[in-house]
C-alpha cells in the first residue's frame, strides 16, 4: 500500500470518504491511524508536512510507565498506585483523574506495542515528577517506523504535504475535514492529533504571555490547528494557564538535535549571569523553566564537577555530555575561578556561591530548600573535585501540555462538557492529562496511549 494512494468509497457527498481520518502523523496520529487500519476501517491520515514524526521525532523518547519488566529486573518497586499518586502530585490537583486512570489502565497495550517495535533500551532513570525509576528510554524513530509500517500493512491511506484548514459538519456531526485539495469526509469520525501549539508565539501570548519568549521548539507544524479547528465549534480548553516552557536547551540547539541536559538532577546547581543560585535544582524541569526566564538574560548556567560529569551517560538524552563537547557546548576548566572568566560570569560572585553549597550539603540545611537531586531522590553531592564544567541553557517551549478538553475516551467535550459528536483528540492537542506540570515520560505514554483510545472508540461507536 503506499503512503499517497487509495483512493476511497465513494458517498452521496461531494469528496472521498473514509470511516475515518486522522490529523496529524505524530505518535498519536500514527497509533489511531494503525489501530483504525488493524480493526479492518478505511482510514486516511493527514500530515501537513511532507515528513511524519512531529514532536515525538524531537522527543527524547522517555516514557514513563509503571510495573515493567525492566523495573523488576533492576529491583525498582513500582506500582499503578504509586503511578498514579506520583502524576497528581505533579499535576498539583488539576488533572483530570479519569485521564489518569485511563492511561494506567492502557499501559499495557503501550508495552505490547513497544515490544512488537523492538524499540526498547535498557535505559531507566528517575526523572521529573517521579519517586522511582520510571522513565524507560524508547527507541522513538524506530516505535515510529514501525507504527507507519504497520499502519501502512493494514491499509492506511497517508497523505504527507496536506494541511487540514478546517472542519467539515453534518448538522451537529463532525464528519470530516477541509484540505486545499477538497474535503474529506469521516463516516465515523475525525482524530485530532496536530500536536500542540509551541510554534505560535500569537496563541502562546493569548494564553501565557509569560511564557511568549521561550525559545520555539517542539514540532515546526505545531502552531495549534487542530485547537483552533475544534475552538470554532465550541470546544472547551483545558490546562492551558498552566503551559511553561522547560530548562535545560542550549541557545544553538536545532531541529535536527535534541540537545537538552539536565546535569541538576544528577547533582548541578544552576546559577544566573551574577553567578547567584536562585532556585531549588530537584524541582521539575517545568518549574525551572519558569524561573530561569526572570534570570538576566533568560539563561541559566548549571554547574558540576567531574563527579557530576562522570555520570553522564552516552548517547542518552538529558544526560549525554559528551556529545555536547562535541558540540562545543560545554565548558571546562581547572578551577571554579577559571570557569567563571570562560563563562563570563564574576568570578568572586561563583566561588562564594560553590562554597556556600557545599557547607549547605555538609550541614544539611540548603537556604533554597534543596534536599535530594530530583524530587525526593538521589543524595547530594559537593562540588569540589576538578576539573569543573559550566553548561548554559535557557528555557524552550517544547511542548505545550495544555489544549482540548476530552472525556476518558478522548471525545472533544464543548465549553458546556457536552460531546462533540464525531471528534476525537489525542496527543499534545489534548489537555486535561498534565494538571499544573509534567512528569518526564507521560507526554509520550499518553499519545501511544490516547491515539489508540481513539481509534477504539470509532470502532465502538460504527
Amino acid at each position: 500500500m503506499n503512503r499517497t494512494g487509495g483512493a476511497a468509497a465513494s458517498s452521496g457527498r461531494s469528496g472521498r470518504e473514509y470511516d475515518a481520518i486522522v490529523v496529524g502523523g505524530g505518535l498519536a496520529g500514527l497509533a489511531a491511524a494503525r489501530t483504525l487500519a488493524a480493526q479492518g476501517r478505511q482510514v486516511a491520515l493527514v500530515e501537513k508536512n511532507e515528513r511524519l514524526g512531529g514532536s515525538s521525532m524531537l522527543s527524547g523518547g522517555w516514557f514513563a510507565l509503571s510495573g515493567t519488566a525492566l523495573q523488576r529486573r533492576a529491583g525498582v518497586h513500582d506500582s499503578d498506585d504509586l503511578f498514579l499518586a506520583d502524576m497528581r502530585e505533579t499535576g498539583g490537583g488539576y488533572a483530570d483523574e479519569s485521564l489518569l486512570h485511563a492511561l494506567v489502565r492502557r499501559q499495557g497495550d503501550v508495552v505490547q506495542t513497544i515490544e512488537r517495535a523492538a524499540a526498547w533500551t535498557d535505559e531507566l532513570k528517575v526523572s521529573a515528577g517521579m519517586t522511582v525509576a520510571r522513565a524507560h528510554l524508547v527507541r522513538i524513530r524506530d516505535l515510529l517506523a514501525h507504527l507507519e509500517a504497520e499502519a501502512l500493512a493494514a491499509g492506511a491511506v497517508i497523505l504527507p504535504g496536506r494541511s487540514a484548514r478546517g472542519l467539515v459538519t453534518d448538522r451537529n456531526l463532525v464528519a470530516g475535514i477541509r484540505t486545499d485539495e477538497g474535503p474529506l469526509l469521516a463516516r465515523s469520525g475525525v482524530v485530532l492529533a496536530s500536536g500542540g501549539f509551541s510554534r505560535s508565539r500569537e496563541l502562546l501570548e493569548l494564553f501565557v504571555p509569560d511564557q511568549a519568549a521561550a525559545m520555539p521548539y517542539g514540532g515546526v507544524g505545531n502552531t495549534g490547528d487542530g485547537l483552533r479547528m475544534a475552538w470554532l465549534l465550541g470546544a472547551g480548553l483545558a490546562d492551558i494557564g498552566h503551559v511553561s516552557g522547560t530548562y535545560g536547551q542550549h541557545a544553538d540547539t536545532t531541529d535536527d538535535e535534541h540537545e537538552l541536559l539536565t546535569a541538576n538532577y544528577l547533582g548541578a546547581i544552576l546559577v544566573n549571569a551574577l553567578g547567584e543560585r536562585f532556585a531549588d535544582e530537584s524541582q521539575s524541569y517545568k518549574v525551572l523553566g519558569s524561573a530561569v526566564m526572570s534570570q538576566p538574560g533568560g539563561t541559566a548556567f548549571q554547574i558540576f564537577d567531574s563527579v557530576v560529569r562522570a555520570r553522564s551517560r552516552p548517547g542518552v538524552p538529558l544526560s549525554d555530555m559528551e556529545r555536547l563537547e562535541e558540540l562545543g557546548h560545554l565548558v571546562s576548566a581547572p578551577t571554579i575561578s577559571a570557569l567563571a572568566r570562560q563563562t563570563g560570569i564574576p568570578a568572586e560572585a561563583l566561588e562564594r556561591t560553590v562554597a556556600q553549597y557545599n557547607e549547605a550539603v555538609s550541614s544539611g540545611r540548603d537556604p533554597l530548600g534543596r534536599t535530594r537531586l530530583v524530587g525526593a531522590v538521589g543524595e547530594l553531592t559537593p562540588i569540589r573535585t576538578a576539573p569543573f564544567y559550566a553548561y548554559a541553557a535557557m528555557t524552550a517551549m517544547t511542548s505545550t501540555f495544555g489544549g482540548l478538553r476530552v472525556a476518558a475516551d478522548t471525545a472533544v467535550l464543548r465549553v458546556d462538557g457536552s460531546r462533540i459528536d464525531g471528534l476525537y483528540a489525542a496527543g499534545e492537542v489534548a489537555g486535561g492529562f498534565h494538571g499544573a506540570s509534567y512528569m518526564t515520560g507521560t507526554a509520550l505514554t499518553k499519545a501511544l496511549a490516547f491515539g489508540a483510545a481513539a481509534a477504539d472508540a470509532i470502532a465502538a461507536g460504527g
